[in-house]
């Protein structure tokens, strides 16, 4: 009878290990964006002569920690177009910051909101992330928005379209929204 018994649980703890096993074997499937936005953001820093056409400014120095403008930080308020044109109408503007915080490599770390007022949207995203900038694409996280984009989350990716030294610089952002309520 004992020994019948001990077969029993044998099988009932067979059958649970083969269910736990099983359920942790599910795939999580890549869910489609609700919404995507592809737009350019076009930076001028300050450089002491272009006050009429700048867009952000330094507003703390880089320090002496290396050559990679470790400890610089900028705010700007920057034209969003929807093509690479810095002169094509904006659909949105991006306030916010960034800084640069790696000594060894160029990195900086943005904190911004795109705030839109144009036909097709209003309201304003709130993006935040580590630009790893000698990788081709990065990704930095919209953690909500408003309006329109009402306690949204996603993706925004970044692509360096082109600079020119550091004076401008171009980014494509290809922005993924996944929850849009």
């Amino acid at each position: 009878m004992t020994r019948f018994i001990i077969q029993v649980y044998s099988i009932l703890l067979l059958l649970l290990l083969t269910q736990t096993v099983s359920a942790r074997k599910t795939s999580i499937k890549e869910n489609k964006p609700c919404k995507r936005i592809v737009l350019y953001y076009h930076d001028i820093l300050f450089n002491g002569t272009n006050a009429a056409n700048a867009t952000s400014a330094i507003v703390a120095n880089a320090t002496k920690l290396g050559n990679f403008n470790f400890g610089l930080f900028a705010v700007f308020d920057d034209p969003m177009t929807t093509d690479n044109h810095l002169l094509s109408p904006p659909v949105a503007r991006a306030q916010g910051f960034y800084f640069y915080d790696m000594r060894t490599t160029y990195n900086a770390w943005f904190a911004y909101s795109l705030i839109f007022n144009s036909t097709k949207y209003k309201g304003t995203l709130n993006i935040m992330g580590a630009d790893m900038m000698n990788e081709e694409t990065r990704d930095l996280s919209v953690v909500g928005g408003t309006g329109d984009f009402f306690m949204t989350r996603g993706i925004a990716t970044f692509r360096t379209d082109t600079f020119q030294g550091s004076d401008y610089f171009r980014l494509q952002m290809d922005i993924k929204l996944y929850e849009c309520y």
